[in-house]
């Protein structure tokens, strides 16, 4: 083999050692944005449970819904990448919570 190939070679091998570690970069980079909205959605859902709790101690009763969370306990909901639920039963029953991440 003559010079040239013996460079050619070398060259090809490279590429396949780059591509081979951008491949794994790229599946580490995705397998971390898969588990990030499912943790981010357990910190909101604690926050929304903190607030709810805050409520409590301070009026005697869960709030009927979120938005009253929103205006007087100051809790920002992040309503375009999360949808939520909240379900009250009474005001002296602790609601059902749940944060879901869109998409």
């Amino acid at each position: 083999m003559g010079k040239h190939n013996m460079q050619l070679i070398a060259l090809l091998s490279s590429l396949i050692a780059i591509a081979i570690c951008a491949a794994v970069l790229l599946s580490c980079v995705l397998a971390y944005g898969e588990g990030y909205a499912d943790k981010r959605a357990a910190q909101i859902k604690e926050s929304i449970i903190s607030c709810v709790a805050q409520c409590y101690a301070l009026e005697g009763r869960y709030p009927a819904d979120l938005s009253y969370l929103e205006e007087h306990y100051g809790l920002q909901l992040d309503k375009e990448d999360y949808t939520f639920h909240y379900e009250l039963f009474a005001s002296n029953i602790f609601p059902g919570i749940r944060v879901i991440a869109k998409g």
